[in-house]
């Protein structure tokens, strides 16, 4: 693995595999988050086999986590080694007339989401593993207000939802997630090698997704936030 990571190549591969990976669970968090507008007793139902099932809680979440710190990690080490080549091209070619103003700002796109991650995770998977490992009260996940419906996931998420700066904060962020995506996806594809006939096709799935996916969250923000 070392020996693939210390090749310009193998870190650009290493990263679009596991921003695919990172896409697969997004997509996957989305659908889940979705059913809180459109079938919040299921939504409670599917949130509480995430995340008490033994697989998903030690094997699948550990593997997420690493995940998503390569991936950030990975995207610092080629904006380094990148960095003194790029200066080179743009003093030779002028660069900035050559690329995307998303491919130039990839790295600011991306702590703007690692910053997002920060509250995310402070809104919601904290208070989480303070209720299931460190309390130690599973009678924690249970709605206070509807103990007889089920548990409580739906209305902690309505709760965040309450504050305008919240959602706005929300909001800004998905909109740095698409801007992210629009580039991100497509450079994963030709980093592993998706150059053929279906690329095309995949084009169009990338534009789709990445601005798609960002919408959806936004949808489910302003949706909980004026029906709170």
């Amino acid at each position: 693995m070392s020996g693939i990571l210390n090749s310009s190549i193998g870190r650009k591969f290493a990263m679009a595999l596991s921003a695919l990976f990172l896409m697969v669970f997004l997509l996957q968090h989305f659908s889940i988050n979705i059913l809180s507008v459109l079938a919040p007793d299921t939504f409670n139902d599917v949130s509480h086999f995430m995340g008490t099932f033994w697989v998903i809680q030690y094997l699948l979440q550990p593997v997420l986590i690493l995940g998503v710190i390569f991936h950030f990690v990975m995207g610092f080490v080629l904006e380094i080694k990148n960095n003194k080549a790029r200066i080179i091209s743009y003093a030779k070619n002028n660069g900035a007339a050559n690329s995307s103003w998303m491919s130039r700002n990839m790295i600011w796109s991306g702590l703007a989401i690692l910053g997002f991650m920060g509250l995310h995770f402070y809104d919601f998977w904290v208070p989480e593993i303070n209720i299931k490992f460190i309390d130690g009260d599973m009678s924690g996940l249970i709605d206070p207000n509807n103990a007889d419906s089920g548990y409580r996931y739906l209305e902690h998420l309505q709760h965040k939802f309450v504050d305008g700066w919240r959602v706005a904060l929300y909001v800004i962020s998905f909109v740095f997630l698409a801007l992210h995506l629009l580039h991100g996806f497509n450079s994963a594809f030709q980093s592993i090698g998706a150059n053929n006939k279906y690329t095309k096709g995949l084009i169009g799935f990338s534009k789709v997704y990445a601005i798609g996916i960002p919408l959806g969250f936004i949808f489910i923000a302003f949706y909980h936030f004026f029906n709170h």
